[in-house]
């Protein structure tokens, strides 16, 4: 299944209480089909995690990329954005921390839902 539009993420709803982000719904166009997708509210009290540029830039790329060789449908994991090796540590703990966290994500999310999650950061 080829993208023929991805449309950018459009905010509808963001609602902040007590610092902690609530419930968004985002709508994205899906080879010419409008999709809501539901992103879970944030349940933990502590603070969420901002991603470092850099790691959003890596991430929308990936998203991007995987996006375009696999379809609207694929699945991805906080680990699809670092190589094999452990060599940047910090960034991984970064966005393992932002990935469950902030998000309470599961282990695979649809890319087009991460994208659209960093893009909300901007």
């Amino acid at each position: 299944m080829e993208i023929l539009n991805l449309q950018e993420a459009i905010l509808i709803e963001t609602e902040i209480e007590g610092g902690i982000k609530m419930e968004t719904e985002v709508e994205v166009e899906i080879e010419n089909e409008l999709e809501t997708i539901n992103l879970k509210p944030h349940t933990s009290n502590l603070n969420p995690i901002l991603l470092s540029q850099s790691l959003k830039n890596k991430m929308i790329s990936v998203c991007d990329a995987k996006i375009a060789s696999k379809g609207p449908n694929v699945g991805l994991s906080f680990y699809a954005f670092f190589a094999n090796k452990n060599d940047t540590p910090i960034l991984l703990m970064e966005a393992a921390t932002w990935w469950i966290r902030t998000h309470n994500l599961d282990h695979f999310e649809k890319a087009v839902k991460i994208k659209a999650l960093v893009e909300n950061e901007r």
